[in-house]
């Protein structure tokens, strides 16, 4: 299966280098190049892509607007936002994950790590990058939210195995690093985690990570 890629960003020298890095990938192809946040929002809705790669700093509708734009249409439940920034410890990011963005990556990676970004994105997981997660989730994502409550007690749904692998993956841990903690399968660990997603209408991995912030269910620097 070929990822559809539209990329977002007001730098057309960027988008060039992404174009060219992702086009030489075989299961990958660009559809589409916004120049601000509204031209992102109306070529997802004409190309229907499976992953964004959203820049959050552009003119007009920046990438925050235009991601909450995406993720709010239904006819683009299929289309994940991957947020790209120059600053990886930064409120807006956290602001993005909320608005169901799938994760960011600091635009200093390596095409190496942007292009399994893309690829983990666009599986449904959720992608925080190394020098980020941890900062953004404790300063960020932990801080007291107004609908907490009422995020409490949707939790309510979940069985108590489904608890433990979301409280676990919200700290950070992949599927097989929760899968030998428990003594499970990855397999077993994914299941889980997908069934609490649907449960909760998380539109992917890091939407349930921010609910699982925001409804208490994880402490503010719990460590992993």
């Amino acid at each position: 299966m070929t990822i559809r890629v539209l990329l977002a960003d007001d730098q057309a020298l960027l988008r060039g280098a992404f174009r060219v890095l992702i086009d030489a990938e075989e299961d990958m192809e660009v559809v589409g190049e916004a120049a601000d946040g509204r031209e992102a929002v109306e070529l997802a809705r004409a190309t229907r892509p499976d992953i964004v790669l959203m820049d959050i700093r552009m003119p007009g509708v920046d990438g925050l607007g235009a991601t909450a734009e995406i993720c709010a249409d239904e006819e683009l439940s299929g289309t994940r936002v991957l947020i790209l920034t120059t600053f990886e410890i930064d409120e807006y990011v956290a602001q993005a994950l909320r608005a169901g963005a799938g994760g960011f990556l600091g635009k200093g990676a390596d095409p190496k790590e942007l292009l399994a970004a893309v690829r983990t994105v666009a599986a449904g997981d959720a992608l925080l990058s190394p020098a980020a997660t941890r900062a953004v989730i404790d300063q960020f994502l932990s801080r007291p939210d107004p609908v907490s409550a009422a995020t409490a007690e949707r939790l309510s749904v979940l069985t108590a195995r489904e608890r433990e692998v979301m409280s676990m993956a919200a700290t950070g841990l992949t599927n097989e690093e929760i899968a030998e903690r428990m003594f499970v399968s990855p397999f077993t660990v994914r299941t889980h985690v997908h069934r609490a997603m649907s449960k909760l209408d998380a539109r992917d991995r890091a939407q349930l990570v921010a609910i699982a912030y925001q409804s208490g269910l994880v402490p503010p620097g719990r460590p992993s």
